[in-house]
């Protein structure tokens, strides 16, 4: 009876804030291993207040902010050159990886996903893009761990939104980084736009903009006077 008392008293015991056993070892771990383990399992009192100063920041986009990113957008691709044409911009309303198909079509999302700040998923896309072309073995271990300090971890103001099982893929791939080990966040990520954003944007008063910009006449070729 004494043994049996003894093995409930130990599987009540509470585990300690700083008991991570998920997170990879780290040769230079700071002190606090709570706050900053890669998993993020944790629930200490920074998380929390994290959180919430993340909440402040990011509140609902006003109609004014949204115009001003969409005249700002506009200004900025005509002057850099990089408008696209109104027969591309109306190609997109075939799908999303019309959009996602060009340089121009992703910087222009880009500037969308601004308005309703959440911009984080196509910086974490493109993110994951650059770093599937890295070779470097020691290249890849850092920048797997920027990549997931910046995107995934909660204590990040720009924490992407995936799944515990995603979550657990990536806490798992970190033990031994490659150029691949994203691939199901990023996927969860395309999707997540594809779904929840893009219909936005087609409605959206910020593509309409685009498509009811003005477009040059090619009939307004200066003529020289004899």
């Amino acid at each position: 009876m004494g043994s049996e008392q003894r093995v409930m008293g130990k599987r009540a015991e509470p585990r300690s804030q700083g008991d991570c056993t998920d997170a990879p070892p780290s040769p230079n771990q700071r002190p606090n291993t709570c706050c900053f383990c890669w998993c993020c399992c944790c629930s200490c009192s920074c998380l929390s207040a994290r959180k919430d100063e993340r909440e402040e920041v990011t509140g609902k986009p006003t109609e004014e902010t949204r115009m001003e990113i969409t005249t700002e957008t506009i200004e900025s691709a005509e002057e850099s050159g990089t408008m696209p044409s109104l027969e591309e911009i109306t190609s997109w309303t075939q799908g999303f990886d019309k959009v996602m198909g060009t340089e121009a079509g992703r910087n222009i999302f880009r500037q969308f996903l601004r308005t309703e700040y959440s911009e984080e998923n196509m910086l974490f896309w493109l993110a994951c893009e650059e770093f599937k072309k890295e070779k470097n073995a020691k290249a890849v271990e850092e920048r797997a761990r920027v990549i997931y300090e910046d995107y995934i971890s909660i204590l990040s103001p720009k924490e992407v939104s995936l799944d515990s099982r995603v979550r657990e893929i990536v806490n798992r791939n970190l033990r031994n980084p490659g150029p691949f080990m994203f691939e199901d966040a990023q996927l969860q990520i395309y999707s997540l736009m594809h779904r929840d954003s893009f219909p936005r944007f087609l409605n959206s008063d910020f593509y309409k903009s685009l498509v009811q910009k003005p477009q040059p006449s090619p009939d307004t070729t200066p003529t020289i006077e004899s």
